[in-house]
């Protein structure tokens, strides 16, 4: 099977699409795989360089990556491809939306106020209360997210988002203890625990950061019955497949689900090959089996 590894992109989390793509191209198995490096520049371009492989494994992340758009591409030009589907991607993509699906399949995540091309207004968003979060609508890696506990940071950090998106979510801030749910194939994979040195996990915190802690954890019978139940849901309402991982912030026992990746980060660092690691799973058995699931 000829395997193209799409990375890199146009969104603004192309580094790190690159950085997941080429530690899947290295661990993909040479003795299965006829393994091709696809790197993306735009959206045109996608056509020739994709046209003669047999199935697409998607390390491209944010737009044009993972909300729903390369995948209707390649769909449209009969290859296959990891991960979910083009409406499961286009969702979890858009955070408004995700968190309406979440909420009305019961489960619990913070009040938030949307806000579209500049337009708002201050005391309207300050109802939610001080400390609140900017952040882009459809976006990853904590790129233009920032946590705001006065009037004139609030006004400075949607400036920033804007120049990610245009639309914005601004939410009530949540605080406590930062967890990640894997799911491959439907099933619970190890849950980290997330330690960030900054006063969240932002973008620097997720890549190049080395005081962060990003561990598998032994959580309380309790708390892993109610991640697992909220893991498996998120799975079932969004229809997902292949593989996604669920983010969440515990808050005086409370889990809150901030979102889902369906393209997750790949790199040797990141969270769900440790997750598999913690699985006696080593990477490229992982590969193996998001591929296996996404041809299902």
């Amino acid at each position: 099977m000829k395997i193209g590894v799409l990375m890199g992109g146009i969104s603004s989390e192309r580094e790190i699409s690159l950085l997941s793509g080429n530690e899947v191209v290295n661990n993909l198995d040479k003795n299965k795989y006829e393994v091709v490096p696809i790197i993306i520049d735009s959206k045109v371009e996608i056509y020739d360089k994709v046209k003669d492989i047999d199935f697409a494994f998607i390390a491209l992340h944010g737009a044009f990556g993972e909300d729903g758009t390369v995948q209707a591409l390649l769909e449209g030009m009969g290859i296959p491809y990891s991960g979910c589907n083009v409406l499961t991607s286009a969702l979890c993509m858009n955070k408004k939306q995700a968190k309406r699906v979440m909420r009305d399949g019961g489960l619990t995540v913070a009040k938030e106020i949307s806000i579209k091309n500049n337009c708002y207004d201050i005391e309207s968003l300050e109802s939610l209360g001080y400390p609140m979060v900017v952040k882009p609508n459809s976006g990853g890696s904590s790129i233009g997210t920032f946590i705001v506990r006065e009037r004139v940071e609030l006004e400075k950090a949607i400036k920033e988002a804007f120049k990610f998106d245009n639309e914005l979510l601004v939410e009530e801030y949540i605080k406590g203890e930062e967890y990640t749910i894997p799911l491959l194939n439907g099933q619970v994979f190890p849950i980290l625990q997330i330690k960030a040195s900054s006063t969240f996990f932002d973008y620097k915190s997720k890549y190049f950061d080395e005081k962060t802690k990003e561990e598998v954890v032994k959580l309380s019978p309790e708390l892993q019955g109610k991640m697992e139940v909220i893991g498996k849901k998120c799975w079932d309402i969004f229809d997902c497949k292949a593989y996604v991982r669920v983010d969440i912030i515990v808050s005086s026992g409370i889990p809150y689900v901030l979102e889902l990746n369906t393209a997750p980060g790949m790199t040797k660092g990141s969270l769900f090959p440790r997750s598999a690691k913690g699985a006696n799973m080593e990477y490229s058995e992982l590969l193996d089996k998001i591929i296996e699931y996404s041809l299902v």
